[in-house]
């Protein structure tokens, strides 16, 4: 939908009656009635049916006629969903400071194999939640992770530190990255929260995954995906996850924490990963998964970089409300069976920046999708306020469930970084669009 549309759109969600046409017009008035109905006959023809059913007509008559874009979400429901999600990653964190990888409530068992990658993205999204909302318990369980990231990496001859992942048998950059964030916003919490020397600590520690992290990139600007774990000597070709990553953990260490040296690499980054991830791979395929792999990574680096400060940065806030555009009117994220959480790290930066540069079409369209996709995501999550009804249906509360969040609305697994994704979507929701937070 154009820029244009989303006008009609915000208008529409204050007055129904603003629809032009009539059909749309008659379902803005009697969309209660409408719903009321769908449920009904969902219920009637069979629970498995009813969860399809109502994402189609909640679209139909809510996006695409802006009949929700007053918001329907609320604080205290978001306010609720991150307080399970913490609960979530608390009990699934192992004693060794990594965590139950995927887990399915309904059986009870666990999935075999893991992900070295996600793993560090669930120790990024717990500092996260903790930064959010800095507490004794995540932070204890916070230098837990780390611990166990530091126990299994290694130094390079010039005293870069990289990751050595239990069973790999290659390292992955996009590891060492989210172990660099994990990092960053822990430090961000913790100042003045625990002793200097161990802060000291892990910052130095940071310093060293920061300075593999530069060692790693490719003269192109993009960065070598893998490495050997015998010596950390990089020679993978790039991957656009791993291309956003890196370059996110380098502008937030630099932007929050003042690390030095890191503007040359950051701007060469942003400025080759734009055009190889984004400009030349839409080329080939307009819904590219290229471009997808970069997006919600490159959208908060990007946003990052146009609010930093720094001189000539105003085109990576347009690079930012592009890909926003893109994830909407292009890969069509409402339309996706699977959990988006991750479109919503990149809509809600574009919707911040978007408000900030009094643009108010972007912004009015950025709450209205957020709105409506973060709704149905949280009914997703298991003892959610709002939980959809294949888990009410089963039993929400197991320990090893309660807070975590499906990726499909009718499947039981809890993969850790489908709610690590999400939980850090409800905490830009609360901080930037709903009003409740205010962490920077």
């Amino acid at each position: 939908m154009s820029v244009s549309g989303y006008r009609m759109s915000i208008s529409v969600a204050r007055n129904p009656n603003a629809i032009d046409s009539p059909s749309l017009r008659w379902l803005g008035r009697h969309r209660r009635r409408v719903i009321l109905v769908a449920v009904v006959l969902g219920t009637t023809i069979g629970v498995g049916a009813a969860p399809t059913l109502w994402p189609n007509l909640w679209r139909l008559i809510g996006y695409e006629s802006g009949a929700w874009c007053g918001r329907s979400l609320t604080p205290s429901v978001l306010t609720e969903s991150l307080g399970l999600g913490r609960q979530f990653l608390l009990k699934n964190q192992k004693p060794e400071g990594n965590f139950n990888y995927e887990y399915d409530w309904q059986t009870g068992k666990f999935t075999p194999g893991d992900s070295q990658v996600r793993q560090a993205g669930a120790a990024w999204g717990m500092a996260l939640v903790y930064h959010a909302d800095p507490d004794d318990e995540t932070g204890r369980a916070m230098r837990k992770a780390l611990a166990f990231f530091e126990r299994n990496s290694a130094l390079t001859a010039d005293d870069a530190r990289y990751i050595i992942y239990p069973g790999a048998e290659r390292g992955a950059t996009g590891t060492v990255a989210l172990c660099a964030l994990a990092h960053v916003d822990f430090l961000r919490g913790a100042k003045g929260r625990i002793p200097e020397v161990e802060y000291a600590r892990y910052r130095a520690h940071l310093g060293q995954y920061l300075k593999f992290l530069v060692a790693a990139m490719a003269d192109d600007g993009s960065w070598h995906s893998g490495y050997d774990l015998k010596d950390g000597k990089p020679g993978v070709p790039s991957s656009s996850y791993f291309d956003g990553e890196a370059l996110l953990a380098m502008i937030k260490a630099a932007k929050y924490l003042d690390f030095a040296g890191l503007d040359g690499p950051i701007r060469k980054g942003a400025d080759s990963g734009y055009r190889r991830n984004v400009v030349d791979a839409r080329k080939v395929d307009p819904d590219s998964p290229i471009t997808k792999g970069y997006f919600q990574w490159s959208s908060m680096a990007f946003y990052e970089m146009a609010t930093s400060g720094w001189a000539d940065t105003t085109k990576y806030g347009d690079y930012t409300i592009e890909l926003a555009d893109w994830m909407i009117d292009v890969h069509n994220t409402l339309w996706r069976k699977r959990n988006t959480g991750y479109a919503y790290e990149g809509i809600i930066h574009a919707y911040q920046l978007a408000s900030e540069r009094q643009d108010r079409e972007h912004a009015g369209k950025f709450a209205c999708v957020t709105d409506i996709g973060l709704e149905k995501l949280t009914s997703w999550q298991v003892g959610s306020p709002i939980n959809n009804i294949y888990i009410r249906m089963g039993d929400p509360d197991a320990p090893l469930a309660v807070g975590g969040v499906q990726n499909h609305a009718r499947k039981s697994t809890l993969r850790i970084d489908v709610t690590q994704h999400q939980m850090h979507a409800v905490i830009l929701a609360l901080r930037y669009i709903y009003g409740q937070q205010a962490v920077e």
